[in-house]
């Protein structure tokens, strides 16, 4: 029988999933937290910085530290919703869409590149194995959670 974890692990590690920074763009390191929260705001027209902290699966003050570091960089702006004030909502500056697009189009890039050691079968099992497991994961009590 196969390790599962041991299967997780080699998977992790080959994506680079626990590097310190995800990407250079420029003279800007970008963490993969980072790189994930600039994928959601890109994706969604003004978020919520609770909407995006939830598609995180991470806890609000800890995502307030990581967009206020983005900030910091110019690549996200913070402003208060429209309809209620309370809320902030967060975008992308103009340097944060370019950056965005640059990361989107590396990630893209290397995905065609591990896709390309497989035969078309091959992959559209793979993607097909990948969506029944985020299918699973979501209907998991532990997703997210370590099991200890």
């Amino acid at each position: 029988m196969e390790n599962k974890r041991e299967l997780f692990q080699s998977m992790v590690k080959r994506f680079g999933l626990l590097n310190k920074n995800c990407c250079i763009v420029g003279d800007v390191e970008i963490s993969l937290v980072q790189s994930h929260i600039l994928y959601e705001i890109d994706r969604r027209d003004w978020p919520s910085m609770q909407q995006v902290a939830d598609a995180l699966a991470t806890d609000l003050s800890t995502f307030s530290r990581q967009v206020q570091s983005l900030m910091k960089l110019g690549l996200v702006t913070k402003m208060p919703s429209a309809t209620d004030k309370r809320i902030s909502v967060l975008g992308l500056t103009s340097e944060g869409q370019a950056v965005a697009a640059v990361i989107q189009q590396d990630m893209e890039a290397h995905l065609e590149e591990i896709f390309s050691h497989m035969t078309d079968f091959e992959r559209d099992m793979v993607l097909q194995s990948i969506k029944l497991l985020n299918k699973a994961m979501a209907k998991s009590s532990v997703c997210c959670k370590p099991m200890y």
